[in-house]
C-alpha cells in the first residue's frame, strides 16, 4: 500500500514556516510523472527544487525493483526546463549520499533530519552563501565528495506531525488503506549487522513528549484521521518511554485506532500490551527475525531465541492481533536453523494472527554485513555497484530450498505470508475493495480470509 510521505511534508511545512513560497508535488498517484514535473515546474518556476527519495529499491530478493532508475529522467526534465538549484534529500539519501549524488550527477544533499538542514540550506542560499559548511549537507565540490555531521542534540524531540491535507490527497491515500504516520522518536541504539538506522537517524535516541503525543493524535482523529500507525524503528524501545505514551493515550478519548509494527521480543511483557490495548491499539508487529539462536547471534539482534518463544506466550494471553515479522538467509542461518523459525511460526503463533518471511538481506555500504559478505567471497561489487540491489542468502542455505520450505507452510497455513505476496498484482484493487467495503487497516489481520478467497478463485499460489 503507498506510505504517506512524512518527511516530505515536514521538510514542506519547515521551509514554509521559515519564510519561502513552498509548493509540494506528491507522485505518488500521478498517470505522467513528467507531465506533472513539467506543469508544476513551469506554472510555479521555483528557485529550488529538492527532491525526496524514501528508497533506493524495494528489499525485495525475489522480485526487486531499483527504485533509482525512476530518478534520472525526473532530473533531466527538470534540467531542460528549470535552472533552479537541485538538491536531493530523504532516508535514501543518507543510507547511500556519495553514490547517489555521483550517479544522478547532483551537487547538493540534505542528510538527516531534513526539517532542520533544508530551511537552513534555503537561507544560506538566499544570503547568497555557500550552504556547504552546514552540519547535515553534503556535496560534491571538484570532485569531491564532502559531507557534514548532523546537527546535535540534547537527547530531546519536538513533536509535530505536518498538516497532512495542506499537501497531500489523503483521501487518496486513505482509500487505499494507508495510515498517518507518526514517530514518537528518532535515533536507534541496536546494532544489527543489515540495518541503516543509525546512519538516517543516528545512534542515540531523541525522544517525544507522551503528552505531546497523545494530543496530536487527538488532533488527527478529531480530523477524521483515524488510522494512525507508529513508524518508529522499535517502537517499545526506550520500554519506559513507550509506556509511558500508551498510558497516555489511554487517559486521552482519541477515538483513533492504532498499530506499530516494530516491536522489539526484548521489550515485550503483558503489562505493555495490557498498556497498548487500553491505548487504541488494533494491531501490533513483532519483527523477531528467526526463532533461532545461532540465526539471531548472526544478526547481532540484541535477544535470543528464548525472548522470542516467551513473547509468544505473552501475545497468546491477550487479544491484540498480531503479525510476526522474519528474514531468512542472514549469517549464520543454516538449514536447521530456518527449521526452528519455520516450526515456531507452525506452532507458536495464533492461526488468527499472521507470520510474514522475507528472503535474504539487502546489503548497503558501511554495513557489517557488507564486511561479513566481503569476508565471505560474496561480495565483490564496489560501493557504487551496491547501488543496484545486491542481496546476502548464507551460503549454508540457498535460495530456492528457502522458497520451497515457506511454500510448504503457506500451503498448510493461511496465516503465512512471504515478500513474494506483496507483488501480487491484484493487491492494491483488493486494498480499494476493501476500503468500500468498510475494512480499515491493519488489513493483514484478514490474511486468512483473503487468501482462502484468492485460492477459491485459482489465484493464491
Amino acid at each position: 500500500m503507498p506510505v504517506i510521505p512524512i518527511g516530505a511534508c515536514m521538510v514542506a511545512e519547515a521551509a514554509e514556516e521559515a519564510g519561502h513560497e513552498v509548493r509540494l508535488l506528491d507522485l505518488m498517484f500521478a498517470s505522467d510523472t513528467l507531465v506533472a514535473i513539467r506543469r508544476e515546474v513551469e506554472s510555479f518556476q521555483p528557485d529550488v527544487i529538492g527532491l525526496s527519495v524514501r528508497n533506493i529499491d524495494n528489499n525485495d530478493v525475489q522480485s526487486p525493483r531499483f527504485f533509482v532508475k525512476d530518478l534520472a529522467p525526473v532530473i533531466e526534465i527538470i534540467r531542460r526546463i528549470s535552472s533552479a538549484t537541485l538538491v536531493l534529500g530523504g532516508s535514501a539519501m543518507s543510507v547511500m549520499p556519495e553514490e547517489l549524488l555521483r550517479a544522478m550527477d547532483v551537487s547538493w544533499a540534505c542528510l538527516g533530519d531534513g526539517e532542520r538542514v533544508f530551511p537552513a540550506f534555503l537561507e544560506k542560499l538566499t544570503r547568497g552563501e555557500s550552504p556547504r559548511d552546514l552540519p547535515g549537507v553534503a556535496c560534491i565540490r571538484d570532485g569531491t565528495f564532502e559531507y557534514n555531521s548532523p546537527y546535535s542534540s540534547d537527547g530531546r524531540r519536538a513533536f509535530r506531525s505536518p498538516d497532512f491535507m495542506r499537501w497531500l490527497d489523503v483521501k487518496a491515500y486513505l482509500s487505499r488503506l494507508s495510515t498517518i504516520p507518526l514517530q514518537t522518536k528518532l535515533g536507534c541504539q541496536f546494532k544489527c549487522v543489515y540495518c541503516t538506522y543509525r546512519k538516517i537517524e543516528g545512534t542515540h535516541y531523541r525522544l517525544s513528549d507522551p503528552a505531546e503525543v497523545a494530543d496530536t493524535v487527538s488532533g488527527l482523529s478529531r480530523r477524521g484521521l483515524k488510522h494512525i500507525e507508529f513508524v518508529d524503528n522499535v517502537f517499545n524501545s526506550p520500554y519506559e518511554h513507550a509506556m509511558s505514551i500508551c498510558e497516555r493515550l489511554a487517559e486521552t478519548d482519541h477515538g483513533a485506532s492504532l498499530q506499530s509494527l516494530e516491536l522489539n521480543p526484548l521489550f515485550i511483557d503483558d503489562h505493555l500490551i495490557t498498556a497498548m490495548e487500553r491505548a487504541g491499539f488494533s494491531g501490533i508487529g513483532i519483527t523477531v527475525e528467526s526463532a533461532s539462536d545461532i540465526a539471531l547471534d548472526g544478526l547481532r539482534k540484541g535477544f535470543g531465541a528464548a525472548h522470542v518463544y516467551r513473547s509468544a506466550e505473552v501475545i497468546k494471553r491477550h487479544s491484540l492481533p498480531c503479525v510476526w515479522i522474519f528474514m531468512l538467509g542472514g549469517p549464520q542461518e543454516t538449514r536447521e536453523t530456518v527449521r526452528e523459525t519455520l516450526r515456531f511460526a507452525r506452532d507458536c503463533i495464533r492461526p488468527r494472527d499472521v507470520a510474514f518471511f522475507g528472503i535474504g538481506i539487502r546489503i548497503y555500504p558501511g554495513t557489517e554485513l557488507e564486511d561479513i559478505a566481503r569476508r565471505e567471497g560474496i561480495l565483490s561489487l564496489s560501493p557504487p555497484e551496491m547501488l543496484q540491489p545486491v542481496f546476502y542468502i548464507s551460503p549454508a542455505v540457498g535460495y530456492f530450498w528457502i522458497i520451497r520450505e515457506i511454500q510448504t507452510l503457506m500451503d498448510r497455513r493461511m496465516n503465512v505470508m512471504s515478500s513474494d505476496s506483496l507483488g501480487f498484482p491484484f493487491l492494491p484493487a483488493i486494498h480499494r475493495l476493501c476500503y468500500s467495503m468498510g475494512i480499515r487497516p491493519p488489513l493483514w489481520r484478514h490474511t486468512r480470509f483473503i487468501r482462502k478467497g484468492l485460492r477459491m478463485l485459482g489465484l493464491d499460489g
